[in-house]
């Protein structure tokens, strides 16, 4: 496990901990009943302190996914209520889980090209660019289209999770998306670090996102790396 260095867009590193724990529960890496390590490893294991190990723990007591037993440890709780910040991000390693993370690589208001499918009400967008990672990999570059009569965003106002960015700058809450999965060419933008080199084929997500209105109000396209990672998507 491992997390990330606060960062202008990176979400608290309580939260990173509690979203890595999560989605590992989610996955099956951890499992119901299931101690975890102490708190001092635990914490050293992560990089951080254990004030702010505790505060994550506390967090994910409050939906409970870990309970705490006095002079015993903590231990995983897997009924509790698994929605995370990236409760609609379908991608994971291969072996399970990940905490996603984002890399902005351009950020740019602009009319919206005839090739995409139609979302929104205006003929403006912002287009967001991003290497994607899980922990430490890098597994995928998506490209991101959100209706400017939705609202305008910036890279100075913009986190991790573009879905949380969305409800505290905008107002926004995304209630459903629609994914189609597929295989595309890595587009010529990507950069040297994702890997794969434009051309190549590669796992492809097309994704229509709604909030409370009947036109999706975003558009999405991930081209994300097979060998590193796996599209997701667990009935319940």
């Amino acid at each position: 496990m491992t997390t990330q260095k606060q960062s202008p867009q990176s979400l608290p590193i309580y939260v990173q901990i509690a979203e890595l724990l999560t989605r590992d529960i989610i996955s099956g890496r951890l499992i119901d009943g299931e101690r975890l390590p102490p708190e001092r490893d635990m914490a050293a294991e992560l990089g951080v302190s254990v004030g702010t190990l505790r505060k994550a723990l506390r967090d994910m007591g409050e939906k409970g996914l870990v309970q705490s037993v006095q002079g015993s440890g903590n231990y995983i709780r897997a009924g509790g209520d698994t929605g995370t910040v990236y409760a609609m991000f379908r991608l994971e390693l291969l072996e399970g889980g990940g905490l996603p993370r984002a890399q902005v690589l351009s950020v740019d208001l602009m009319d919206r090209p005839d090739d995409l499918p139609a979302f929104g009400t205006s003929e403006r967008a912002t287009r967001i660019r991003r290497l994607r990672s899980l922990n430490d990999t890098i597994i995928a570059v998506e490209e991101i289209w959100l209706d400017a009569d939705a609202g305008i965003v910036s890279e100075a106002t913009m986190s991790e999770s573009l879905y949380a960015t969305y409800r505290k700058e905008l107002g926004l809450w995304i209630q459903r998306a629609e994914d189609r999965v597929s295989l595309g060419a890595v587009p010529d933008w990507a950069p040297d670090a994702y890997g794969p080199r434009p051309g190549d084929t590669v796992g492809y997500v097309e994704r229509l996102s709604w909030a409370d209105a009947a036109a999706p109000i975003e558009f999405s396209r991930t081209w994300y790396d097979p060998a590193r990672a796996v599209y997701v998507q667990r009935m319940k």
